[in-house]
Formats: C-alpha cells, sequence, structure tokens
C-alpha cells in the first residue's frame, strides 16, 4: 500500500481549506501537559486599560498579579487598539476627577512629550502615539510593583484555552497558551489577526508559531471554602464570560420601560456597535502613488464623510491627530478651532463611514452568541477558539485599507453623491514595526471593540431577573417626548413614567400627581454598592441591516440612534461586576451587566480604568477579608459592614466611588457635560 507523509505545512493548509469549508465547526483537541505553572494571587485576562488598572492595584496592595494578553502591547484602546485619543467629557475633565491610576496615565503622557496632546487633535485633550502608549503604560506597572511590593507576571502574546471548574462555582486553573514565532518564520505582527488567530488558540507547534502551554492556579491554599484566588475578565468581548457560560447578553436588549429606546421589540444579539482597525497616516510634502487595493471595489460603496459639514478633509485628518511637530496656520470650522495640517503629521482615522465594520445579521456578526458557540462546539472542552468569526475579521481588514485609499484616492461618497470627494494623494500609510500601530501590515493590533458579551448580573433587590444597567438610569432623554408616547404600550408608558418620577414615585404610583407632573430626570440613578464613577455621551456606531454590511445601498438599523444623546454622570455598581454562578470571577471591562444602550456610555477610556481599579481592589479586598463578593452585595438594601469598608478603602486610594454632592436629595445635575 502506497504510504504518503504530509509536510507540516501543507497539513496546516489542508486544515485551513477543511475549517473554511466546514465555518462553524471546531475539533476538539486532545489536553496537553503544561510547559509550567504559575502561581497567582489575581489573574487577569486582557492587558488593555481595565486590564492594567486591575492589575495597577493589585500591585499596590502587594498582590502576585498574572495578567495574560493576546497582543504585544500594554493598554489596549490607547495602544493595541490605536485609539489613543482620550474620550472624556468637559465638567470631569476640568475638575480632573478620575481615578487615581488614569490621573498618573494623564500626568506621564504629559511628562512624556513635555504636554498632553502632542497631536493637536480636536477630539479630545489628548491624542498620542499608540506604541508610545504600551511604553508609558510598561513603565507605569513597573514603578508600581515596586511601590506596592506586589508581583507582576505579564504573558503577551498569550490566549486564554480552558477553565477548570469545580462545582459549577469556582475556576480551580486555568490553561493558556503563548506563542512566538517559530525559527526562521517573520516576525510577530507580521499577518493581521484574521490570518494568526485560528492557529494561537491550537495547542500544537505550527509553521508559523511555536507554543508554550502555562497553567494558572492559585498562590495560596485555604482550609475554608472561600475562593483563595481571583479572575478577573477585562477581555474586550467577554471571552471568560463566554467560556465559563455563564448566563450573559449580547446585541439589543428588548423595548421595555427599562430601555425604551431600543430599536427592536424582540432582542437581536447579532447587532452590536460596529468594530474598527485603526491605522496611522503620514501627511507628505510631495504626492505619492498609491496602488488600489484588489479588493477596493467591494468596500467603496460604504464610504462617506456622512454629513456636508464634515466633508473637509483637513477637519477629519485633524480629529484624531495624533502628532504635529509643526504647528500649521490656525483654522475655524463651526465651533471648531485647529490648525492645517502640516507634512509630518500624523493622523489616526477611526471613521463611522470610514474603517468602521458594522455587520448585524447571524451571517457576518463578529461575536458568535451562545447558540452560535454550541453550534460551533467551541463549548466543549478544549474546543474554544476566541468565539470570534474569522471572516469577519478579515473583511474589517480589508475595509480599512480600503478607506485609506478612498481618503487619498477615492472620488466617491456613498451618502453625500457626486462632486463631493476630492483626492488627497499627499499621505502615506504607516506600517513597519516601528510604525505607530507596531505592525508591518499598518493596521492595529487589535479592533477596537465597542461592545461585547455583557453579563446579568444576581437577581438582587429591584433585580429580580439579574441586575442590569439600563438606559433610564443613565440617559438625559426627555421620555415625555411624543415618539414615546407613540411607540410604547399605554401600559410600557405609564411604567416608564413611574420609573422616572424618583423622589416623587410614591405620589405617582398613588395619583396625587399627574405622572406628566412629576418632571424629568435630572441625575442618574444612584447605586448603594457603587464602586467606580465614569462619565460619557451614549455614543452609537450602529449595525449595518443587510449582510454584507459594505454592501451597495445599505443602511443603518432604523432607530438604533434613537438612544443616543448625552447622560448624567453614572456610578459602576459592584452588582454589575458579579457574574452568576462563578464565585471567583469578576467582570473588569466593558463586559459589565449593562444594557445595550447604557454599555454605549459605560465603553470609554475613564471607565475601563475607574472599573479595573475597582476590580483590582475589590480582588485583593475579598482575599485579605477572607470574603467572597457576592457577600457584600447579596442582602441590599441592608448594607453590609464590609462593603461600606471596601468603598472607604477604594474613596482613600482616590478611586471615587460617586461624583461630588452625589446625594438622593441633590438632583441638579444639569450643569454637568
Amino acid at each position: 500500500m502506497l504510504k504518503i507523509t504530509l509536510s507540516p505545512l501543507v497539513l496546516t493548509i489542508l486544515s485551513t481549506l477543511v475549517s473554511c469549508l466546514i465555518p462553524h465547526t471546531t475539533f476538539a483537541t486532545k489536553p496537553y501537559n503544561p510547559h509550567k505553572t504559575i502561581h497567582c494571587n489575581i489573574l487577569i485576562v486582557g492587558s488593555g486599560l481595565s486590564g492594567v488598572a486591575t492589575a495597577y492595584e493589585g500591585l499596590l496592595a502587594g498582590k502576585r498579579v498574572c495578567l495574560t494578553e493576546i497582543t504585544d502591547w500594554l493598554g489596549g484602546q490607547i495602544s493595541s487598539q490605536g485609539t489613543s485619543a482620550l474620550d472624556e467629557r468637559p465638567t470631569q475633565r476640568s475638575k480632573l476627577f478620575y481615578s487615581r491610576g488614569y490621573l498618573e496615565l494623564r500626568q506621564r503622557i504629559q511628562n512624556y512629550y513635555n504636554q498632553l496632546n502632542p497631536g493637536k487633535c480636536w477630539v479630545s485633550d489628548s491624542c498620542f502615539l499608540p506604541n508610545d502608549g504600551h511604553h508609558i503604560i510598561n513603565q507605569m506597572l513597573q514603578d508600581v510593583a515596586k511601590k506596592g511590593k506586589g508581583k507582576l507576571y505579564w504573558f503577551p502574546n498569550t490566549v486564554i484555552k480552558e477553565l477548570d471548574i469545580s462545582n459549577g462555582k469556582l475556576i480551580n486553573s486555568v490553561i493558556a497558551i503563548q506563542h512566538k514565532s517559530a525559527k526562521g518564520r517573520p516576525p510577530l505582527n507580521t499577518f493581521p489577526l484574521s490570518q494568526i488567530i485560528k492557529d494561537a488558540y491550537k495547542y500544537e507547534n505550527s509553521p508559523r508559531f511555536e507554543k508554550k502551554i502555562i497553567r494558572f492556579i492559585p498562590s495560596q491554599h485555604k482550609q475554608n471554602k472561600n475562593p483563595n484566588w481571583y479572575i478577573v475578565d477585562a477581555s474586550e468581548t467577554g471571552e471568560i464570560v463566554a467560556l465559563a457560560d455563564v448566563p450573559y447578553r449580547l446585541g439589543i436588549d428588548p423595548r421595555s420601560h427599562l430601555e425604551p429606546s431600543s430599536s427592536s421589540i424582540n432582542n437581536d444579539p447579532y447587532c452590536t456597535q460596529g468594530f474598527t482597525y485603526t491605522f496611522a497616516m503620514s501627511a507628505t510634502k510631495e504626492a505619492q502613488k498609491h496602488k488600489m487595493p484588489s479588493f477596493y471595489m467591494r468596500y467603496s460603496p460604504y464610504f462617506s464623510y456622512e454629513l456636508k459639514r464634515l466633508a473637509n478633509f483637513p477637519l477629519v485628518f485633524t480629529y484624531r491627530r495624533i502628532w504635529n511637530p509643526i504647528q500649521g496656520k490656525p483654522m475655524k470650522f463651526g465651533g471648531v478651532n485647529f490648525t492645517t495640517p502640516m507634512p509630518g503629521d500624523i493622523s489616526m482615522q477611526n471613521w463611522t463611514w470610514g474603517n468602521d465594520y458594522r455587520p448585524g445579521t447571524p451571517k457576518d456578526n463578529l461575536i458568535y452568541t451562545h447558540e452560535q458557540l454550541e453550534t460551533s462546539g467551541q463549548l466543549k472542552p478544549g474546543n474554544w477558539m476566541g468565539g470570534l468569526r474569522t471572516e469577519s475579521l478579515r473583511k474589517a481588514e480589508e475595509l480599512s485599507l480600503s478607506y485609506f485609499y478612498w481618503l487619498v484616492a477615492g472620488t466617491t461618497d456613498s451618502r453625500l453623491g457626486k462632486g463631493i470627494k476630492k483626492t488627497h494623494p499627499n499621505h502615506r500609510f504607516l506600517s513597519g514595526l516601528n510604525s505607530p500601530m507596531g505592525t508591518i501590515h499598518g493596521l492595529s493590533k487589535y479592533p477596537y471593540i465597542r461592545e461585547g458579551r455583557r453579563i446579568i448580573g444576581r437577581p438582587s433587590w429591584g433585580h429580580a431577573e439579574g441586575f442590569t444597567i439600563w438606559e433610564i438610569d443613565i440617559s438625559r432623554r426627555n421620555y415625555q417626548d411624543f415618539y414615546y408616547r407613540q411607540t410604547l404600550s399605554p401600559k410600557t408608558y405609564n411604567s416608564l413614567q413611574v420609573a422616572l418620577s424618583g423622589l416623587e414615585a410614591m405620589s405617582a404610583v398613588s395619583g396625587k400627581k399627574l405622572l406628566e407632573e412629576t418632571g424629568r430626570r435630572t441625575r442618574s440613578t444612584i447605586y448603594a454598592d457603587s464602586v467606580g464613577i465614569s462619565h460619557y455621551s451614549i455614543d452609537f456606531h450602529p449595525c449595518m441591516v443587510k449582510s454584507p454590511p459594505e454592501g451597495h445601498s445599505n443602511e443603518e438599523r432604523k432607530n438604533e440612534r434613537k438612544g443616543a444623546g448625552q447622560a448624567y454622570p453614572f456610578q459602576i455598581p459592584l452588582r454589575a461586576m458579579i457574574p452568576q454562578k462563578i464565585n471567583n470571577l469578576l467582570v473588569g471591562g466593558k463586559s459589565i451587566a449593562t444594557s445595550h444602550i447604557a454599555s454605549a456610555a459605560y465603553r470609554v477610556h475613564s471607565f475601563e480604568w475607574s472599573v479595573g481599579a475597582a476590580a483590582g481592589t475589590t480582588a485583593a479586598f475579598a482575599l485579605e477579608n477572607n470574603v467572597v463578593p457576592y457577600q457584600l452585595v447579596d442582602k441590599l438594601p441592608k448594607i453590609d459592614p464590609n462593603l461600606i469598608k471596601l468603598q472607604k478603602l477604594l474613596n482613600q486610594n482616590g478611586n471615587h466611588t460617586a461624583f461630588p454632592k452625589t446625594s438622593i436629595f441633590n438632583n441638579n445635575w444639569n450643569d454637568w457635560y
């Protein structure tokens, strides 16, 4: 019998072809013995700003902190995702009312450049280079480890593969895979994420990667039943939430009196906010030659300045300009002051009708739902592959590369018509390991994720179906608008007005006051278990109606932007960070228990830091005081003494749990913008 031996490269190619033919099928891999075992007090999954903030507080508390990251940069939004323009609200910024670590980050940016805004952008008071963001964060963590006498174990290029969960309540150990370039192969960051992500989640070495299998376990053993370590999910999409199979939501929540601006009567898990591969481009003195990407015509029907008042290339370029060595001439456009672009300027691009990829159907959604994960087999032991659709990652990468070509050479505009878009050839796409994005392909190492899986908290007082922060808890919207009378049923509209009536609720319910007389809500909900703060507007990048999202004449999901608008300063309740079932798992990122609309405000830089600081402090506090986080809130409205101790510790450390003058008797928050 003829025996055929195939090379590893051929086997890899065949495996890839099979996976393409069966896109939703993965195959179980045999368990591997770990190459090394690491002991941790706190294991943090994800090194974005939330994960870094968790590590920051854990190290200051003297803990052994293990920190994993799929890329090789710390900082997430400000580094590996390329969105190095701090999203902040004017009032909070003017008062510098932020967590202590976030204030230190801003100060270190100031010290590094001798200015806070080296890009002279106008979207923020601070725009800078993503590669510098990583170095600044790295130095911060080294310094606080020395200061707090903690130990930091950072694992770049590492993904979580398996969880060992006992009795459905405790994570006993975690298996991870770390990769590096195989001998003789191109360096890491040569290929975009879509080309390496499947390989990164496989145990076996490959022609591209050499792998190390790492087992994380607790640093100490206790005689009691309480957890002896904590895992914090600070990943961008709620990876551990999905892998641990705790209850969560994804996408649009059904319309209700708590989420009255929802664009759907029913939930829609496929319509999440768009995600973005950012890139950097530099202005040049001479015109550059630009080659049209082979896939450009597929995506060109999508691109647009969106609004006529924004159809101004210098305005778009300087919006997120991250480097400005030579100051140009002052200009004013509407209420915006900026300086003209100059050769050597670098701009980071993150534009809704540009490089936002916005799938919204089960054919192309990026983040797999629970049902899709079950169908693909990813929830079976050893089968986890990250829970993302690789094809959508690839198309988003192509969209971003095409968007650059449209900016410099395009002459069409999908929303504004002919004669609007002009060419701007004096620009260069920046790529290379020393470029702002630190990649040979020039795109960010990881896409900016605006919305992932969101846990449903445990049932609690006033939240029988599981704790959630809803739209009406933070929004400034006028819900007496005719739209809501027309859209909501009379019963739902009545429930909405009762929920909004706040301190006058009893009068409204009893009929002593007409619901319309109770007035508009003038502050956000105050939580007795608050462990952090944030403030930002409810900002939407809606999914598209048809598949593929870049298709000709496609439109945004109708009424998805209805919930968008201003919000009051809001709090981060501890209940929003505690998932159901697993007692030693905390959520420290965008996957806290918020609704689809509320999450559109709970996702910016300062929020990530505040919730991460709360997660790190809570984990360290629980270990030192031999308590479990859910025990601090499971008897609300009765206040647990340990909850008071935790909040006092947070505030003493400069991690605020409330904005100035927060009180149920203070309803005057209209001056906070």
